[in-house]
């Protein structure tokens, strides 16, 4: 409750300990964050068209399907795996399709809450490294594939809920 006034009243006061112009130091961070603002935003309206295109167009349902019938296999809720791609390039499109899965299935229901964990445990692993590449202006990526390898742990909460028997705070059972 009191914590915001607390770390405001501290930087305040650290500047002025210091002889700074904390409100010139602010302004001048302000432009600059305005200015990455500006400078990411090209980046961030291709994603938002390139996500867009693809559910349009019935790539991402094709997509899903074929890795869908891949997944099954070894127990991966078929109905998460549009989820599960779409949650590496875009937040908004996968809490769209969370929505959607909340609808059909309950937010309450084993594939609500499984949908829930893979959202709250993963990045959106391709917009995370254009923003911050372009942010910083680095221009080797080739290590970026451990980024992606090590976020593709967002299809292995549905293992872990399983374990789950009851919702927190519940005497239901998943079903």
């Amino acid at each position: 409750m009191y914590m915001i006034p607390f770390v405001l009243l501290y930087v305040v006061g650290y500047a002025f300990l210091k002889k700074r112009d904390a409100y010139g130091d602010f302004v001048r961070g302000a432009g600059e964050g305005i200015h990455t603002a500006f400078a990411i935003l090209p980046t961030l309206v291709g994603l938002m068209t390139a996500v867009g295109i693809l559910r349009a167009s019935g790539f991402l349902k094709w997509l899903s399907d074929i890795l869908g019938r891949l997944f099954a296999g070894i127990g991966f809720p078929v109905q998460l795996v549009p989820l599960a791609v779409v949650r590496l390039f875009s937040a908004s499109a996968a809490t769209g399709f969370l929505l959607d899965i909340f609808k059909e299935f309950g937010p309450d229901s084993k594939i609500g809450i499984i949908a829930s964990l893979m959202l709250s445990c993963t990045e959106t692993v391709f917009y995370t490294m254009s923003v911050y590449f372009m942010a910083a202006k680095v221009t080797k990526t080739r290590c970026t594939a451990f980024c992606f390898c090590r976020d593709c742990r967002q299809l292995f909460p549905w293992k872990f809920s399983t374990a789950l028997r009851t919702i927190p705070g519940s005497s239901r059972r998943l079903s």
